[in-house]
C-alpha cells in the first residue's frame, strides 16, 4: 500500500495504489473507493475495495503502518467490537 503524492498539498486528493490478487492489475484508489476496518486483533483489522478492473471484492489485511497510511488519507474507517 503506497500513498501518493509524498508531499501532502491540500489541494490533492490522496491516492492509495493498490492491486487485485484475482487478476494482477495495479491502480489508483481514491480514499472513497477503501474501507478500514480495525478489530481486537491483527486477523480482524483489514481494508478492502472493489477491483475496478474486474469487479472483485478484494480484503487485506492491514496492519499499523497500513491503518496509519489509510486513516491519515481519509479512508471512512470502521472500528469492530467485541460481542463476547
Amino acid at each position: 500500500m503506497t500513498v501518493l503524492p509524498t508531499v501532502p498539498d491540500a489541494a490533492l486528493p490522496v491516492l492509495f495504489k493498490a492491486a487485485c490478487p484475482d487478476c494482477r492489475a495495479r491502480f489508483e484508489l481514491s480514499a472513497g473507493a477503501l474501507r478500514l476496518a480495525i478489530g481486537g486483533s491483527r486477523r480482524t483489522t483489514f481494508y478492502s475495495f472493489t477491483c475496478p478492473e474486474c469487479g472483485s471484492a478484494v480484503r487485506k489485511p492491514a496492519g499499523e503502518r497500513i491503518v496509519e497510511l489509510l486513516t491519515g488519507g481519509g479512508v471512512r474507517t470502521l472500528r469492530l467490537h467485541s460481542t463476547g
